[in-house]
């Protein structure tokens, strides 16, 4: 259910300029399109998106995305393991 919400407002997605260079950073990944490059992952059928609190997390195998469950925006995103 809550990745059913999220697929459906994935046209909200957004961050700050801020927030874009830190998960670049914390995700090691050279794209400019933040963004895109957070929706390819949310769409991925084999990640696991759930709700605690206030924000949504989708998890890869590999990574973690922590977007704002009220305003739709990319908070912060991090490689499994490091925090």
């Amino acid at each position: 259910m809550n990745k059913d919400i999220l697929i459906r407002n994935i046209d909200k997605l957004h961050t700050t300029v801020l927030g874009k260079e830190r998960i670049k950073n914390n995700l090691m990944i050279k794209t400019n399109d933040i963004i895109e490059y957070c929706k390819n992952i949310i769409v991925n059928e084999n990640n696991i998106i759930y709700k605690k609190g206030k924000n949504y997390y989708c998890e890869t195998n590999k990574e973690i995305i922590t977007i704002n469950s009220y305003n739709y925006s990319i908070i912060t995103a991090h490689k499994k393991g490091k925090n």
